[in-house]
């Protein structure tokens, strides 16, 4: 295990952020924030009838071609990709409710289109920080016999041996570290965040992005983030990026505005990334924040247009690769309120 002291941005006990302005750690911020959930009325955060979605079965997946970099989003900040043959899951996230409980907290909109039963052999589990809709403890425990390695942040090992997770198959990552593989780069780069799975544990493990990058792909993957200068440090190391997959959803600009990205800061911080195109997480699958479920994809896109940005907007389970032309269907105008 790699010792937490030996990092440049731990301290005391706890992980810190570049630049430090988390208003999101104070205690009365998340009393507020309780507050506001059970007192303040919302519009259209749930959507009033199934959102669409494309079932995908494991033949499917074993019909896409190895020379290639597929990608399937699988729901929220849900993603696997085929990867020249090999499987990778980013942050997967295949339990009922964001929550400890699974009788209690933010419920999914919609199934995953592939149970986790089906899915084939996996090469690698990227984990990008320890909130409960990106590192569910179901889901990684049913993960690990069909699953080679689990990359994760520092300090984040510690939960999933306690979960079964052999040391072996855990490699742990600081920022700028990477790990290459015979055809693939991985990168674990900062975010603007937080971590914690409890009251007690505030930063006590990292929290990051990812970059995966291949002779003929370069893909970015923010996980959770306000938009800070560190978007351009990557994009300066490692991009341009084909494809980036960018935090736009689940935001509350008087509650935490600076862990994470209000839509227009996420196209920001696409070009600040050198992305060519750009593809919407974090939306339209849980209950999250204060704002309607698709704003985020609303705001985006008309930000996208704005700064002349490909954005591709795919229903959940659609395959698609890095090369496509932009898929830009507002599929969800046709689940508006009436």
């Amino acid at each position: 295990m790699q010792s937490l002291s030996k990092s440049a941005h731990y301290n005391q006990g706890k992980f810190r952020n570049t630049i430090e302005k988390d208003s999101r750690s104070s205690g009365g911020t998340l009393l507020r924030i309780i507050k506001r959930s059970i007192f303040e009325k919302s519009t259209d955060n749930v959507p009033s009838k199934s959102l669409p979605m494309q079932a995908v079965s494991r033949a499917q997946l074993d019909a896409l071609s190895n020379d290639e970099l597929h990608l399937i989003k699988l729901g929220h900040s849900s993603i696997l990709l085929k990867v020249y043959g090999k499987y990778v899951l980013i942050d997967p996230m295949f339990s009922e409710r964001a929550s400890p409980f699974q009788f209690a907290g933010p419920k999914r909109f919609h199934p995953t289109p592939i149970s986790i039963g089906e899915l084939p052999d996996i090469d690698k589990v990227l984990i990008s920080h320890n909130h409960y809709d990106h590192l569910d403890k179901s889901t990684i425990k049913q993960l690990i016999s069909k699953t080679q390695e689990f990359l994760v942040p520092l300090g984040n090992d510690v939960e999933l041996k306690k979960w079964g997770v052999d040391q072996s198959k855990i490699k742990i990552f600081n920022w700028w570290q990477e790990y290459k593989t015979a055809d693939t780069l991985f990168a674990f780069t900062p975010a603007q965040h937080f971590s914690g799975r409890s009251l007690s544990d505030r930063n006590h493990t990292l929290w990051g992005s990812w970059v995966i990058k291949t002779k003929k792909d370069s893909l970015y993957f923010s996980g959770d983030s306000g938009y800070f200068s560190g978007f351009k440090e990557i994009g300066d190391k490692y991009g341009p990026f084909d494809l980036t997959l960018i935090e736009t959803g689940a935001y509350n600009k008087r509650d935490w505005p600076d862990v994470h990205m209000i839509p227009e800061d996420s196209v920001k911080a696409h070009l600040d990334l050198r992305g060519k195109k750009m593809l919407p997480i974090h939306n339209s699958t849980f209950d999250l924040a204060f704002h309607p479920w698709y704003e985020p994809l609303q705001r985006v896109s008309v930000e996208a247009k704005k700064r002349q940005v490909d954005l591709i907007t795919p229903i959940v389970g659609v395959v698609f690769t890095s090369s496509e032309k932009a898929k830009t269907k507002p599929w969800w105008k046709d689940w508006l309120p009436k």
